[in-house]
């Protein structure tokens, strides 16, 4: 199989995701044209850091996998579970490289450890907290066995964050039913500091009490362990159906009170659509949908409702469709609102 890796919107997704699905189905394939449409194309740290990875998870034969390659051939075998432990050897998102083996070692049966190393906390990347609030409780509500804790934060430029992943796996996700969010139950601002000031943490945390009405007690300063200096202001929103994590990143010469903009713009129109999956969870959800209908002799029809899809996750759908028999549709319900449905093909 050719996955041409500047189709839609060109990022490091298409890989991670046919990396995923090879070494769960056995097939193998011949990326081209990877990362096409990014500023720097072609492998990365992290992204050959994820290759590696899905390689030692399914006893791959590889080649092409180099810094800076734009083609690489993949070869899966028989899924490996144990002991692993993958770094990314700079800040590069191992969130990343989570997202590209966590599929293979939940399918097969086993029991595994993993340890993740390099940045934990990115921009243009999951941070920890998306994975711990958010995803692996809708994982765990689909009845797969999954954990997660974190070490040490890393943050960019100097990385060094480290967080270990237990799993069982062998197990089919049922059917995914996310129709509505419910009422909201808790709102939380969680302004994370690393060796910076704490007074930084204390003026993002000014701007969302005053720009979202929220009180003192629903936003507080976490401190972390890191080897660098970094920031990052999660919004937690805890509802009836799920948790939504929406994080803004501090960076040198950038103002506490634009980060803390950055994050109240992205978590406002989530609030106001009433959907349950935000941006980012949509792309996820996914893969999940996916394997639910393939596992489901009944012909399950798994499904989300969020906001307009990006095209990130439209790319994501149609790489998936390449390695299994599904189909997503995408039903506009009105202007704020669409319904992702995965059917069997």
């Amino acid at each position: 199989m050719i996955i041409d890796g500047s189709q839609g919107e060109g990022g490091g997704q298409i890989l991670r995701t046919s990396l995923a699905l090879s070494a769960i189905t056995g097939t193998p394939f011949r990326a081209i044209n990877i990362r096409a449409k990014r500023r720097k194309a072609g492998l990365l740290r992290q992204h050959l850091t994820a290759v590696r990875a899905a390689a030692a998870v399914a006893n791959a034969e590889l080649a092409g996998a180099e810094l800076g390659s734009g083609e690489i051939e993949f070869r899966p075998g028989a899924v490996v579970h144990g002991e692993h432990s993958f770094a990314v050897g700079t800040a590069g998102s191992s969130i990343l490289v989570f997202q590209t083996v966590v599929w293979p070692l939940l399918m097969a049966p086993g029991r595994s450890r993993v340890v993740f190393e390099g940045g934990t906390h990115n921009p243009m990347a999951p941070p920890f907290e998306f994975l711990d609030r958010t995803f692996l409780p809708l994982l765990r509500g689909l009845g797969l066995v999954i954990e997660a804790r974190l070490e040490q934060a890393g943050f960019n430029p100097a990385g060094g964050g480290r967080f270990v992943v237990e799993l069982e796996g062998g197990r089919r996700p049922a059917p995914l039913e996310l129709d509505q969010r419910g009422a909201i139950l808790r709102r939380e601002a969680l302004a994370m500091v690393a060796n910076i000031p704490r007074r930084v943490a204390t003026r993002e945390l000014d701007v969302i009490e005053r720009e979202l009405g929220w009180s003192r007690e629903e936003c507080r300063v976490v401190e972390l362990e890191g080897l660098g200096p970094g920031n990052a202001l999660c919004l937690v929103v805890e509802t009836e159906a799920l948790t939504e994590v929406v994080t803004s990143f501090g960076d040198k010469g950038v103002r506490a009170e634009v980060v803390a903009a950055r994050a109240i713009a992205e978590l406002r129109p989530w609030l106001e659509a009433g959907v349950p999956a935000g941006e980012h969870l949509a792309d996820q959800l996914l893969i999940p949908m996916a394997l639910a209908v393939v596992g489901d002799g009944q012909g399950a029809a798994p499904h989300y409702v969020s906001a307009a899809p990006s095209m990130h996750t439209r790319t994501n759908a149609e790489v998936i469709g390449r390695f299994l028999p599904v189909d997503f549709e995408f039903e506009a319900l009105d202007e704020q609102r669409t319904r992702v449905t995965a059917r069997r093909r």
